[in-house]
């Protein structure tokens, strides 16, 4: 049997105290065991971008990233940013523009995306694609989450 540990993270500004194995990822942490069902097992190989979380205000895949590691930093999932202006209008225009087809993605696009917009001024097309190059999408194509985020990201610099 693995070792365990009790683990003291802040997640969404919430404090929490889990008791999860010495090796377990974040995604296993916040999933299994603090049931934050955002962020998803996608590849589990850090490819997809499913999993992005913000650690420490940092974009990382929550499936590389031992949970040990994020104590004494903030955690935070798609479900923490309800007061946020940056993330509602992300969250607006994703639907407005039809930017979610089945979901899978969508909380780690947004996380990928409400961190470009902390950027100052009015992306461009390219830093979008860069931005968000690490997010991977089956559905839509792409164009209408670029579409998306450049049109939140207009509105924020305005």
């Amino acid at each position: 049997m693995a070792d365990r540990e009790k683990l003291n993270l802040t997640v969404n500004s919430d404090n929490a105290t889990v008791d999860a194995d010495a090796g377990a990822t974040l995604l296993t942490v916040l999933r299994d065991e603090l049931r934050i069902l955002s962020p998803k097992r996608g590849c589990n190989q850090g490819v997809c971008g499913s999993c992005t979380v913000l650690i420490d205000g940092t974009p990382q895949r929550s499936c590389l990233t031992l949970a040990v590691t994020c104590e004494g930093k903030p955690v935070q999932t798609v479900d923490g940013f309800d007061a946020d202006t940056k993330m509602a209008l992300l969250r607006d225009q994703f639907q407005q523009n039809g930017a979610v087809q089945c979901g899978f993605c969508t909380s780690g696009m947004l996380i990928s995306a409400w961190h470009l917009l902390q950027e100052d001024g009015a992306l461009s097309r390219e830093d979008i694609n860069a931005g968000l190059s690490g997010n991977l999408c089956r559905c839509t194509g792409y164009q209408k989450i670029v579409d998306s985020v450049a049109a939140a990201s207009k509105e924020a610099s305005s």
